[in-house]
């Protein structure tokens, strides 16, 4: 089992993305540093657009995320409604 990660820039942009991330993923740690977040998580991490909306109280865009991401460990399988990182798909 291998870990996957997101780096997300640490901004008011980025917050409650970051907050939907650990929700839907309650495997996940996260390691805060000055201006970044990153997330790990055993086998995937799942963003979804639904939880993303309910935390920022607006419509999101999938496409958004690439706004906040620093950097990534994984494969990307990418929708409308979800981005996902795994190593195994």
């Amino acid at each position: 089992m291998s870990n996957v990660s997101i780096t997300l820039y640490n901004n008011d942009e980025s917050r409650g993305l970051i907050a939907a991330i650990l929700k839907d993923n309650p495997a996940s740690t996260t390691m805060r540093m000055p201006g970044v977040v990153k997330i790990d998580c055993p086998n995937k991490i799942t963003i979804l657009r639904e939880t993303v909306e309910h935390e920022l109280g607006r419509p999101w865009d999938v496409q958004q995320l690439h706004m906040s991401l620093v950097s990534l460990s994984g494969m990307v399988d990418e929708d409308d409604d979800y981005f996902t990182i795994a190593w195994n798909h």
